[in-house]
């Protein structure tokens, strides 16, 4: 069987999704799409370093958005208050109007995983969660 007929495996887990984007995004980038788009891919990094740091994985980026993939509900909860700490500080030094703030969506559920994406309505509530979040 060659590379490209070998079927792509596909299996459930149980895993704590997290979705994270940045508050008022649409109006950052209406005043300064420049310094947005930076202050962006930092977040993306941030984010991407306390996944990992607290046992994660990155699944996706786009836009101003990330998703992260956790075996752990604890581990992804730790995440998430270390990404909105990291943020407080780094906005300390900004004025209001280049602050970036995060909301977040965090949710337990049974997801399917095919090679390095993951699917499933354990997604889908977690992302539906995010937008309704306090940053």
């Amino acid at each position: 069987m060659t590379e490209e007929e070998k079927p792509i495996r596909r299996r459930r887990r149980l895993a704590a999704i997290l979705m994270a984007d940045i508050a008022g995004f649409s109006r950052l980038m209406g005043r300064d799409e420049e310094g947005t788009t930076s202050r962006v891919l930092e977040f993306h990094e941030r984010v991407r370093a306390t996944v990992e740091e607290h046992g994660g994985r990155v699944v996706a980026t786009a836009g101003d958005s990330v998703f992260g993939d956790f075996d752990s509900v604890v581990d992804a909860l730790e995440c998430a208050a270390a990404v909105q700490r990291d943020l407080h500080t780094a906005n300390e030094s900004l004025p209001p109007d280049q602050r970036i703030d995060a909301r977040m969506g965090l949710h337990l559920g049974d997801v399917i995983v095919e090679e390095y994406n993951v699917f499933g309505d354990g997604v889908n509530v977690a992302a539906r969660l995010e937008p309704v979040s306090y940053t």
